[in-house]
């Protein structure tokens, strides 16, 4: 689900709001954590790729001792499994998945596969080098994402034809077009679009200008899950389903209680748990869930596509605050996700009334776009938490008492490519092989504090109420 460059700024706002709240409580911000406890809230995977999903493994049925216990069956927790095993095939490798492989935000996502970190997507920080060293080592990993289709013969429809951000107001096409500039100066092959190129790429012609990133792309969120899980197990990795990790008490070895009642010891704990990671008792003030909401239309005749003069397989994703984002698939449907976020206090779940509304909110949006398919229903509308930081900075790295908890978190909405990424440098850090990760600034990234309930629900919603005031 990917991220705006206005949505950033949304995040800077609530923190600043959050900080403020914390002054004026600082009493009930460390009560509260013993007060609302976040639970373990299950949700079934709704969306269209779930039905690619691979047939679930056993749960666990007996005690383990392992040197790597993964929490997370998503893309984070697989392709660390993988990566480890590769490079270690003696070392016992465990993932414990509360549900099946992909039942979370990897597995129901807008499927962009995007450059860069959210903090640095069309934005330079103070280092120019270390910016393009990023994208270098994003547009690497996408092309890993494509050996691993090879390897695993799983083939996720990886499609490489690039991504639009297309841009509305005045001042995000003049700092699109700076942007580019000083891209293309330090080698990033990137490209500001002209309204009638953008018109003729996507058919829409609700945008006057677009930023182009020709090593973007988009991929079948589902079928990837399944090619890392065929990795991960292929090197020797074990993997079990409908394991609910209840408790984990740290340790120079750590034991992990299962809801069944099964213990798994291990010396090395990885969270590839990513917005459910506080449902653990981990990193609870590093990320903001927002729950994010997708649909997908039923397939379209060869004359609604032409209808809508979409000619190229090129995804987009729009620079409001309260942005859209949209794909096309091999089997021609159309996906639209985005729109106004929704935060639920102690991250608590969706209902039907708000997938109504947001449903509602995606469909004015299609229609504004391509108002030739104005009849055209929805067939699926499905919905995800999404772990943002405050400042859309992502971090990976490594914590605990006895410094043997890894993690990777924050993606901000650049996931897809990213947590294949930090399954590679999780593998690293636990090896003890650090060292050519250590120049990039999201590893060890200490973000921004987000404060407890209810102190964090009251900045997040005013920032949403006022965001959606502002741009309605």
């Amino acid at each position: 689900m990917p991220e705006t460059t206005s949505r950033r700024r949304f995040l800077q706002w609530s923190a600043y709001a959050g900080g403020s709240a914390v002054l004026g409580g600082v009493g009930l911000n460390q009560v509260a954590p013993r007060i609302w406890n976040e639970p373990v809230r299950l949700e079934p995977n709704e969306s269209c790729w779930a039905g690619n999903q691979a047939p679930p493994n056993s749960p666990l049925s007996a005690d383990l001792d392992v040197d790597v216990a993964i929490v997370g069956g998503g893309l984070t927790g697989l392709s660390a499994a993988y990566f480890m095993r590769r490079a270690s095939p003696g070392k016992r490798v465990v993932v414990l998945e509360a549900q099946s492989c992909g039942s979370g935000a990897s597995g129901r996502n807008g499927a962009m596969v995007l450059t860069m970190t959210a903090d640095r997507f069309m934005s330079f920080s103070a280092n120019p080098a270390i910016d393009k060293r990023i994208y270098d080592l994003t547009v690497e990993n996408i092309r890993l994402l494509a050996s691993l289709e090879a390897s695993t013969g799983v083939d996720c429809q990886l499609d490489t034809n690039g991504a639009l951000q297309v841009l509305g107001s005045p001042d995000d096409r003049k700092a699109a077009r700076k942007y580019v500039e000083r891209a293309q100066s330090v080698g990033m092959p990137v490209e500001y679009w002209e309204s009638p190129r953008v018109a003729n790429a996507i058919g829409t012609t609700a945008y006057e200008a677009a930023f182009f990133d020709p090593n973007c792309g988009q991929i079948h969120p589902m079928k990837l899950v399944r090619a890392f899980k065929t990795a991960a197990e292929g090197a020797g990795a074990a993997i079990y389903e409908n394991t609910v990790v209840q408790h984990v008490e740290e340790g120079r070895e750590h034991v992990l209680q299962m809801q069944s009642g099964r213990v798994v010891k291990a010396r090395s704990l990885v969270l590839a748990t990513n917005a459910f990671t506080p449902n653990l008792g981990f990193l609870r003030n590093a990320i903001l869930p927002l729950r994010e909401y997708v649909a997908v239309t039923e397939t379209l005749s060869e004359r609604q596509l032409a209808s809508t003069g979409w000619r190229q397989r090129i995804p987009f994703n729009d620079s409001r605050t309260a942005g859209f984002y949209l794909g096309l698939t091999r089997d021609r449907r159309i996906h639209i996700g985005g729109g106004s976020p929704h935060y639920a206090f102690d991250n608590g779940p969706g209902n039907a009334g708000l997938e109504r509304s947001h449903s509602a909110q995606l469909r004015r949006e299609f229609v504004r776009l391509f108002p030739s398919l104005a009849d055209l229903p929805f067939a699926q509308t499905w919905s995800g938490i999404v772990d943002w930081s405050l400042d859309a900075s992502p971090s990976v790295g490594c914590t605990g008492r006895y410094q043997n908890i890894f993690y990777g978190i924050g993606y901000s909405g650049h996931g897809v490519n990213l947590t294949s990424l930090f399954g590679r440098i999780i593998a690293d850090l636990e090896s003890g092989r650090a060292e050519s990760w250590s120049p990039y600034p999201f590893v060890n990234n200490r973000l921004y504090y987000v404060p407890n309930e209810p102190l964090r629900w009251f900045a997040a919603r005013s920032e949403l109420a006022w965001y959606e005031l502002v741009e309605s």
